[in-house]
């Protein structure tokens, strides 16, 4: 997957470059624009994390104590700042228009999971690509109180941050020479990561197959 991202787009670095070249600072740059800033919702945060985690135990590099509390705070300080995009801004980005750097489609649809989930849409945020960029921006939208978001907050930047990165690291450490093959962990984490999304639209395809057609539809009687 990673050869493929480069074979199409070959001016962008790879995940392995990112985390080498860019170091404690870039992941930190990258963490807090995924979860602060609504245009980051197309960076690669899980398998980012990962990829670190993999590499701080094949390369030495990089110190997992020292990346597990920095990224935390970038994640906390990101949805922190969602949340107050959204209190300040309000229900005018629910009628912003859809453009290359807004997706108004994916701030409606977490603004339907909040509805359903309520405040611990942020702890299960951090785990869904996309979700996660929006999530704080509609708690603060819908006026949570900031400590109760807090509590999530740093609930859900500390099980997602340290989780990731200790999964890379267990990975490379259990198994001599993965960081060669990184394109097969990155595919096996994306998927694992939209697999929750993937569930609930075939869940919602089911249902609408099995509603009874409405009246006055092709099957009903005149």
């Amino acid at each position: 997957m990673e050869h493929l991202f480069t074979a199409i787009l070959p001016q962008l670095p790879t995940l392995r470059e990112i985390v080498i070249w860019g170091g404690y600072i870039g992941l930190f740059v990258i963490v807090f624009s995924e979860t602060g800033l609504l245009i980051g919702f197309f960076l690669p945060g899980d398998s980012l994390l990962v990829t670190a985690g993999l590499y701080a135990y094949a390369s030495g590099e990089l110190d997992p104590a020292i990346l597990i509390p920095l990224l935390f705070a970038a994640a906390v300080c990101g949805n922190a700042t969602g949340y107050l995009i959204g209190l300040r801004a309000g229900h005018a980005l629910y009628s912003r228009p859809q453009s290359r750097w807004f997706r108004r489609d994916h701030l409606l649809k977490t603004r339907e999971f909040y509805d359903k989930y309520g405040g611990f849409t942020i702890v299960l945020a951090q785990f869904m690509p996309f979700v996660r960029t929006f999530a704080p921006v509609v708690a603060g939208v819908a006026e949570m109180k900031y400590r109760r978001f807090a509590l999530f907050n740093v609930a859900g930047a500390a099980s997602w941050i340290t989780s990731m990165i200790l999964l890379g690291y267990f990975l490379g450490k259990s198994i001599p020479g993965i960081e060669n093959k990184i394109e097969y962990v990155i595919a096996a984490v994306v998927f694992l990561s939209i697999l929750p999304m993937l569930l609930k639209y075939l869940k919602h395809r089911l249902q609408q197959k099995g509603e009874p057609p409405a009246p006055g539809g092709p099957h009903s009687g005149s």
